[in-house]
C-alpha cells in the first residue's frame, strides 16, 4: 500500500491584585499553582476523552493531534490523581486534554478502501513516522489457512485473524506519517469487529495476484516483492518488515506474544526488543497482575527473516488452540490493542534509530 510550550501565565490574569498585603504572596503562590496545573480554564476548553482499549498516554495523545512529547508532562499533571500504576491509563476513565496543547494544522484525509468500509477514511495525526517505511506481511492466506482451531462448530483460521491486525497495523503507521506496503492483502474483508472471521481463500499478494499453494513458492513470493519494492528505496535510513503469524499448540498450553529475528541480525534484533519491551510495559499497566513472558528469540531457519533485505521481525501473536490465547485475538479490541503496541514499539525503534 504505497502512501504516503504554550506559556499558562500568558493567559492568567491574578484575582489577588486587591487583597491585603498579609494574603498576597499565599494567595499568589496557590494562583499560580492553579494556572500552571490548567485549573483556571473552564471545562469548555478541554477535550474530555477515554482511552481506547490497550491505549498508553502516547497513543492517547497521538490520536487527539497533541504533540506527545511536549506535553505528556502537561497531561500527567492535569489529569493527576487518574492514572493507574506506571502512569497508564485506566479503562473507562475520562482524561481531559487542553485545547492549547491541540496541533493546528490542517486535517489530511485519506482513504483507503482495503481497510473496509468502516475504516477506510483516516486522518493522519501527525508526520512521527514521515521517512520510515514498513513492509507487512500477514502470514500464509490463499490456499493456505494456516493454523485452524476450533470454538464449537467455528472454524478460527490463523491467516484470517493475523490479517486483522496487520491491517489494523498498517493503518496505525498511516496515521503517523508512516509509508506502509501490504503485502497480502484480501480486497473484500477489511477491518472487521467481530469474533468470528469466516475462513476463505481469496487473499492476494500486491503486485502479484495468486498466491502459490507451495510453501516455499508463497515466501520467495513474498519475500521477492518486499525486495524489489526496498530497492526503490535504497537511500532511505529506515526500512522494516514485519510478518504476522498465530502459533499452534496443544490445546492447553498458554503463550504470550513471540519476536523473532535473524540471528545474525542486530538491527533486527533491537527491533524485535523495541516491540517487545512495549508488549511487557503495557502488560505491566493493563494487567499489572498477570504476568508477561513474552519473548524476543533468535533464528536461522525462518525463511522470511534470512531472505528479506530490510530488517526484519516476526511475530507470534498466541496460540490459536488455547482457549485463553483465543481471547486474545479473537475479541476485536484486543486485536486493536494488539496492533497499538507493535505500532507503538515500531514507533519507538524508529525515533532511536534518528538519534
Amino acid at each position: 500500500m504505497e502512501e504516503e510550550e504554550v506559556n499558562l501565565l500568558a493567559f492568567c490574569r491574578s484575582p489577588f491584585t486587591f487583597l491585603p498585603i498579609s494574603m498576597r504572596s499565599i494567595s499568589t503562590f496557590v494562583f499560580l499553582w492553579v494556572c500552571l496545573a490548567g485549573g483556571s480554564l473552564a471545562q469548555g476548553d478541554f477535550v474530555v476523552a477515554e482511552p481506547q482499549s490497550g491505549e498508553g498516554v502516547l497513543g492517547f495523545l497521538y490520536r487527539h493531534e497533541v504533540p506527545a512529547k511536549e506535553y505528556k508532562d502537561a497531561f500527567l499533571q492535569l489529569n493527576k490523581g487518574k492514572m493507574g500504576r506506571q502512569q497508564s491509563l485506566l479503562a473507562g476513565v475520562a482524561y481531559k486534554i487542553d485545547k492549547r496543547w491541540i496541533a493546528k494544522k490542517e486535517a489530511e484525509w485519506r482513504d483507503y478502501p482495503i481497510f473496509g468500509e468502516s475504516y477506510r477514511k483516516l486522518e493522519v495525526i501527525d508526520d512521527l513516522l514521515d521517512g520510515a517505511i514498513f513492509y507487512l506481511i500477514a502470514g500464509h492466506g490463499g490456499p493456505d489457512p494456516g493454523a485452524v482451531g476450533s470454538l464449537g462448530s467455528q472454524q478460527l483460521c490463523e491467516d484470517e485473524y493475523a490479517y486483522d491486525v496487520t491491517l489494523r497495523l498498517a493503518r496505525w503507521l498511516i496515521e503517523r506519517g508512516g509509508l506502509v506496503y501490504l503485502i497480502t492483502r484480501d480486497d473484500n474483508d477489511g477491518i472487521r469487529d467481530a469474533e468470528y472471521l469466516p475462513c476463505d481463500k481469496d487473499e492476494y499478494a500486491y503486485l502479484k495476484g495468486a498466491i502459490p499453494a507451495r510453501h516455499l513458492s508463497r515466501l520467495k513470493q513474498r519475500t521477492g516483492l518486499v525486495n524489489s519494492i526496498s530497492r526503490k528505496y535504497a537511500k532511505s535510513r529506515y526500512q522494516r518488515m514485519v510478518s504476522i503469524h498465530i502459533d499452534s499448540r496443544s490445546r492447553g498450553e498458554q503463550v504470550d506474544v513471540f519476536f523473532y529475528y535473524h540471528h545474525k541480525s542486530s538491527t533486527g534484533r533491537a527491533l524485535a526488543t523495541d516491540v517487545q519491551k512495549t508488549f511487557e510495559e503495557n502488560y505491566r499497566e493493563h494487567q499489572p497482575n498477570r504476568g508477561y513472558k513474552g519473548a524476543v528469540l533468535p533464528s536461522n531457519s525462518l525463511y522470511v527473516l534470512r531472505s528479506t533485505r530490510p530488517p526484519a521481525i516476526l511475530i507470534e501473536l498466541g496460540n490459536i488452540s488455547s482457549a485463553r490465547d483465543r481471547q486474545r485475538i479473537m475479541i476485536p479490541d484486543n486485536r486493536q490493542a494488539l496492533a497499538h503496541w507493535m505500532g507503538e514499539g515500531l514507533l519507538y525503534n524508529y525515533q532511536a534509530s534518528q538519534k
